[in-house]
């Protein structure tokens, strides 16, 4: 326990250049050290994963806990997580039981990895590397998020995304397959097009250009009783 305590802890400055890297709000390791939950959660969360592999299933799930308590994020101490996870604002995170979190991943608050299923096994998402997940997104079941891939805010994944792809809109639909060469990062994994948006937005022309029809046809079907009303003279007793 206590190797693994020196492990952690020798890690804390390479977590601290993750998030200075990532939210330009951060201004030094110290300030990350002191007032990040994120990193907190992560923390105890390493802890308690170790307590699990140990069979101290009880003692993981108290120190699990007690870490939901300390910063909003719930991590099941049975969930698999790479290294550097970003998570920003962490409230409301939840990451469940059979979760897989590959490196240099980042979540944002109110992000949910949860299952669809009470049977055992696998039932929630595997995230690859450097994977963007935008605040309030659902991804639920056991499927699979691409390396480099981003998933918007307030998107529910129900399907797997592939490499370098963004996934926007509730159900979640890919919109963007960007290049490999692309590894810039994206805060929030804002994306511009959603495909919900567009077709609301397709179904609105659709019905002006059906009004516009509609009158100029009204318009030229009482065009002649106009006509014939000023043409023929009036009649007079």
């Amino acid at each position: 326990m206590f190797k693994l305590s020196k492990e952690i802890f020798s890690k804390v400055s390479e977590y601290a250049d993750t998030v200075l890297s990532r939210d330009p709000a951060a201004r030094s390791k110290i300030e990350v050290f002191l007032c990040y939950p994120g990193l907190h959660a992560i923390i105890l969360y390493r802890f308690a994963h170790y307590l699990w592999s140990k069979d101290f299933f009880t003692t993981a799930r108290l120190l699990s806990a007690f870490g939901r308590f300390l910063t909003g994020v719930d991590i099941h101490p049975a969930a698999r997580i790479g290294k550097n996870l970003f998570i920003d604002h962490a409230t409301g995170v939840v990451i469940g039981e059979t979760a897989e979190i590959g490196d240099d991943v980042t979540l944002y608050h109110g992000v949910t990895l949860g299952g669809t299923s009470t049977s055992q096994g696998k039932r929630h998402p595997t995230l690859g590397d450097r994977v963007i997940v935008g605040a309030g997104a659902k991804l639920l079941g056991p499927i699979v998020i691409g390396d480099d891939a981003r998933i918007g805010s307030n998107a529910v994944v129900l399907k797997d995304v592939p490499d370098s792809a963004t996934a926007v809109g509730v159900p979640a639909q890919i919109v963007r397959c960007r290049k490999k060469a692309e590894k810039c990062f994206e805060a929030y994994a804002a994306e511009k097009t959603d495909p919900m948006m567009k077709a609301l937005d397709d179904l609105k022309a659709q019905v002006k250009a059906l009004e516009k029809q509609l009158t100029a046809a009204n318009g030229a079907k009482n065009e002649p009783d106009e006509k014939k009303r000023v043409d023929s003279p009036s009649k007079t007793r």
